[in-house]
């Protein structure tokens, strides 16, 4: 079951987000469902298309399948979505 303890450890597409910081001015506020994930980037389906936002300098706001919502710092998840999933996170 995900949580926000181990958030990080799962999957994150398909979850619910909006980004809550950014160096970029104009990702702040963009909220959709991530469709994908790449090393340095996530993929956001927003109501105006895909859009690609770098997980560097950028704080996410997921929204769990139970409701919760949690603040991931994207530095926290800048690596390969398979190597994030198997590797421990302190």
């Amino acid at each position: 079951m995900i949580s926000p303890r181990n958030v990080l450890r799962h999957e994150l597409i398909g979850l619910d987000v909006l980004v809550a910081r950014a160096s970029n001015p104009a990702h702040v506020g963009l909220s959709g469902r991530i469709v994908g994930e790449t090393r340095n980037t996530l993929l956001i389906q927003t109501g105006r298309g895909e859009k690609r936002i770098p997980k560097r300098f950028s704080v996410f706001r997921l929204r769990l399948p139970d409701g919760t919502t949690v603040d991931i710092d994207g530095s926290s998840i800048e690596m390969q979505p398979e190597r994030r999933i198997s590797t421990r996170i302190k």
